[in-house]
């Protein structure tokens, strides 16, 4: 996985949640970042590998399975999907949806099922209080992919927060979760129709 946003938003975090949380689940996982001035609202990318045998490469990912992006401001300004394959997955954190984005070409490319839009900033500051999107998007992607489960999204959230802001991040992760699932399940039933 390849995680986009900008310094502050909680990248690096999310790339330690979301393999602190496969490694709950019983499976080897890597997570790093990436990143040049080390300032709040610089680009920052972090990477997440997991897998059921031992991880042996520390490089970039360059072509990752999914990605997560934390800044809608970055889709123009960087190539955000670059070598992702048209069978990646695609969370992105805004409530626009791809065609607002300016972003057609690429739902014709992919599988439309696996590019979902959730507004994780506005989730995160009404469970949270604060524009901050990881675990949000977290939940969100263990709904889209089932890479790792919910709960085990929220087990590494509460090793990693104090009681009161693990809890409001559980609860923005599940909204978000739902969110996507409603999704899924729209889209599902757009297309048997």
């Amino acid at each position: 996985m390849r995680i986009h946003g900008r310094g502050g938003q909680g990248v690096v975090t999310a790339a330690e949640l979301l393999s602190v949380a496969a490694f709950r689940e019983g499976r080897f996982s890597l997570a790093f970042p990436s990143f040049g001035s080390e300032r709040t609202g610089a680009p920052v990318v972090a990477f997440c590998r997991i897998d059921g045998r031992p991880i042996r490469s520390r490089e970039p990912i360059v072509e990752p399975d999914a990605l997560i992006i934390e800044d809608v401001t970055l889709i123009h300004q960087v190539d955000l999907f670059a070598g992702l394959g048209p069978d990646g997955y695609v969370l992105v954190n805004t409530s626009r949806s791809f065609e607002e984005l300016g972003l057609t070409g690429l739902v014709e490319r992919f599988s439309p099922e696996r590019l979902v839009c959730v507004p994780a900033t506005e989730i995160a500051l009404e469970h949270i209080g604060r524009p901050l999107p990881n675990a949000v998007l977290l939940g969100g992607f263990a709904a889209l992919c089932e890479v790792v489960s919910l709960e085990a999204v929220a087990m590494a959230v509460r090793e990693r927060f104090g009681r009161v802001l693990a809890e409001s991040n559980v609860a923005a992760a599940s909204d978000a979760a739902e969110r996507v699932h409603q999704h899924l399940k729209e889209w599902s039933r757009a297309r048997a129709d």
